[in-house]
């Protein structure tokens, strides 16, 4: 059958693809690959080094190990402060094939030994060690509690000079020298040894050694715990890594976070540029401020300050009750701070200390008990407030109404009202004795309580306590509640039971509770100062005393590497620990935040890009 001719419309047709294929290959010729991009604008190969473009390289293997190796050995060589990249290849192998040439060595070291029996001569420890180990491998594959491995570990460095590499290559090779871990330049290899730790996934060296699961385990390259979050506010730089520790405190199954550190350490500088960055996340924060560390930062960013004293005319009421809009709370509003008054009176009244060994000493018979309880329902009800929720929105009685209760009762009433007399019309007068008259509805509120005598400052931290948690159960948003020198609500049985419960529920309410306390021993030694510890998620310490190391170490389980650097941390760094995980933190602030909450009288430089301080 004849062939048809092709007409002159196919022979265009064909000429027209051929024209479009030509342009296409020749567009395609121009355009950049990815690899065009990343690709340095030279390489050059010598016998122990290569050059990238302007920079440096060299890659090292490692051939020999020690005959039992650690978990973390690597970890020195992974944070150091360093530009490197680290390969590690495993190959499985045959369990049957590892046990027959396992059965091999065993039978060579087991004659080996005899022969050196029968001439006479003295046990060699080596051969003894290496047919214990053989066995025991060999035992252990059978079981199937072990695998055997091929491993292969090549490390590239990259310098800016020759000189530099070298010293970074002796730096390497001292790190691993010390824990019997020998390297090698890959000579005349560097080619490949650069090809094999770049991520090609390609093993061009095939210089391996055997190891079993144990071995291969110890060698797991993430040591460091890496506390870098999505959300969060900036804590400091984490010194294992040089990574940020970047967290959310609200992410934790609770906000509370406790400060640990001696006098000068830093803690009221690092929670104060806490609380400065937490606002820019919409936090609001409240602050108990024993000595007038927080006013500087107060009037900063156009907060409240609010100063208590004998002599000023800011008046708290312990009697207020929470405008409760949880229908369940509201109907326990009233018990709830009958309770909390109860403690409070107790400590105003000299009752419930504890002592140094934790135990519990009461300065209220049960009579008296009984009485004050009993004196507690009579002054509210006098003003008409009652267990009905729709009763709490009339005025409250004050501790003044509470006196006249007292006074005028039968039993202990009478005495109790005189032991009382000092805060209502005593020296103590005025402050606590009369309908509140604060307001702190504003994103930072500091009660200022330097001012008040020895006596009463406990006193005062529980009844702002109070307010606070009244207040943070009316209105509920994101809120950090800072209480400085926390030791001394410890002291008291019931101020310390109040701050743990406040611990415990304040999660319910987006109330995040931090502690910090320079007494140590006073705080941990308590019962309810551990369960504080327990219910923070969040924890920080910073340099401690000799014997608050000792205590410290028994509650957070601390290694004897991490207790060494406790005791000899420099200001401004410390252990923190969040969630699972802890990190050695340098805490780093701006200029603008150092100008905002330094408070010391003889501060130094404020903190650059050079430095790692912006510390007191």
């Amino acid at each position: 059958m004849a062939k048809k001719k092709p007409d002159a419309v196919d022979i265009a047709a064909q000429q027209r693809a051929r024209e479009q294929a030509e342009v296409e290959q020749a567009f395609m010729t121009g355009v950049r690959t990815l690899r065009d991009f990343i690709a340095p604008s030279s390489i050059e190969l010598q016998s122990s080094y290569f050059r990238l473009g302007s920079k440096y390289g060299r890659t090292l293997y490692v051939y020999g190990y020690p005959r039992e190796i650690y978990t973390g050995w690597l970890s020195s060589i992974i944070n150091i402060d360093e530009v490197l990249d680290i390969s590690m290849f495993i190959y499985p192998v045959d369990t049957q094939v590892v046990l027959n040439n396992l059965r091999k060595k065993v039978t060579q070291l087991e004659a080996s030994m005899n022969i050196n029996s029968e001439k006479g001569r003295v046990r060699d420890p080596g051969l003894q060690a290496a047919l214990s180990d053989a066995e025991e491998l060999r035992d252990q594959l059978q079981i199937g509690s072990e695998k055997f491995f091929r491993y292969g570990l090549y490390i590239t460095l990259y310098a800016d000079s020759l000189d530099e590499l070298s010293f970074m290559q002796n730096k390497i090779e001292t790190i691993f020298g010390q824990q019997l871990v020998f390297s090698k330049v890959a000579s005349s290899q560097q080619e490949q040894g650069m090809n094999s730790t770049i991520p090609q996934l390609t093993d061009q060296l095939q210089i391996r050694r055997n190891m079993n699961t144990g071995a291969i385990s110890t060698s797991f390259p993430f040591t460091s715990a890496d506390l870098t979050d999505g959300k969060g506010v900036l804590y400091g730089i984490n010194m294992h890594n040089n990574g940020l520790v970047i967290f959310d405190r609200f992410s934790l199954e609770n906000a509370n976070m406790v400060v640990f550190a001696k006098s000068g350490a830093g803690k009221s500088f690092t929670v104060k540029l806490e609380a400065l960055r937490s606002m820019m996340t919409g936090s609001d924060i409240l602050i108990i401020d024993p000595e007038n560390e927080y006013q500087k930062l107060s009037d900063a960013v156009g907060g409240s300050y609010i100063r208590l004293s004998l002599n000023s005319d800011t008046r708290i009421n312990p009697f207020d009750l929470p405008k409760v809009i949880d229908t369940e709370e509201a109907d326990d509003a009233l018990r709830a701070n009958l309770v909390t008054l109860h403690g409070l009176l107790r400590q105003m009244l000299g009752g419930a200390a504890m002592t140094a060994d934790g135990q519990v000493v009461s300065g209220l018979t049960p009579a008296e008990e009984a009485d004050i309880d009993q004196a507690l329902i009579d002054t509210y009800a006098r003003v008409g407030i009652t267990a009905d929720p729709l009763t709490h929105n009339s005025l409250p009685p004050t501790i003044s109404d509470l006196y006249d209760t007292l006074l005028h009762m039968g039993g202990t009433g009478p005495g109790l009202a005189q032991r009382l007399r000092k805060y209502t019309s005593g020296t103590f007068a005025g402050i606590f004795s009369q309908q509140s008259n604060i307001d702190i509805n504003n994103t930072m509120v500091v009660f200022n309580i330097r001012d008040l005598e020895d006596e009463l400052r406990p006193v005062a931290m529980y009844i702002v306590l109070n307010h606070i948690w009244n207040i943070t159960r009316t209105v509920q948003k994101k809120r950090m509640l800072i209480v400085d020198e926390a030791w001394q609500l410890m002291k008291y049985e019931d101020s310390a039971n109040f701050l743990f419960s406040l611990a415990k529920r304040a999660r319910k309410y987006q109330l995040g509770l931090t502690t910090i306390s320079q007494d140590v021993e006073d705080f941990v030694g308590s019962k309810m100062g551990r369960a504080i510890v327990a219910n923070s998620s969040m924890q920080l310490l910073l340099k401690q005393s000799a014997s608050a190391v000792d205590v410290l170490s028994s509650v957070f389980k601390l290694t004897e590497e991490e207790q060494k650097r406790l005791a000899n941390f420099p200001v401004g760094q410390g252990l923190f620990f969040a969630g699972q995980n802890h990190v050695h933190i340098q805490i780093q602030a701006s200029d603008t935040e150092f100008g905002l909450i330094n408070t010391n009288p003889t501060p130094k430089a404020p903190p650059s890009e050079s430095t790692r301080g912006g510390y007191l």
